[in-house]
């Protein structure tokens, strides 16, 4: 397996994770995809949505493939008026990362980083190895101290 970025911070941090290959080639790489392909519970497989405000501040928010974020809680956790998601074509020059395979870790720059509260429920979560294809499975804990990030409760509530 090629090490990634993500990879590499890791190690050399003495992070401990599972890497988990699977195939993106048939264009399934979003976070309910990966779990199926992983074996990893969807509400433990999460995705990295990257956002802005309107005073052009980028923040990232860690989520179940399983939820939606609720831009609202979004905003008022970063303090924001609001926030929305970045257009796909500002992701990798902002981040480095392609859609699909955005981590939360290694990005261009550290942006504030808030993980959906509901992973602290679990041993382990999976989240981008840094390119489709690749799942790292870490403790959410560990996940959190290494980035920087908080727990929030950022979940859109069932309508």
């Amino acid at each position: 397996m090629e090490k990634t970025n993500v990879l590499r911070l890791l190690d050399n941090a003495g992070i401990s994770y599972r890497a988990l290959e699977y195939s993106g080639e048939d264009g399934k790489i979003d976070a309910l995809s990966i779990a199926e392909k992983t074996g990893i519970p969807p509400e433990q497989c999460f995705k990295t949505l990257v956002t802005e405000n309107p005073a052009h501040d980028h923040f990232v928010f860690v989520m179940p493939a399983t939820s939606g974020l609720d831009l609202k809680k979004a905003a008022k956790v970063s303090g924001s008026k609001s926030i929305a998601m970045i257009l796909q074509k500002t992701l990798l020059p902002l981040t480095g990362y392609i859609h699909g395979g955005c981590s939360p870790i290694g990005m261009k720059k550290q942006f504030p980083t808030f993980i959906e509260e509901t992973a602290q429920l679990y041993d382990f979560i999976g989240v981008s190895g840094g390119r489709i294809g690749l799942t790292v499975v870490i403790d959410p804990q560990d996940l959190a101290t290494f980035i920087n990030a908080q727990f929030a409760d950022l979940e859109k509530s069932a309508e």
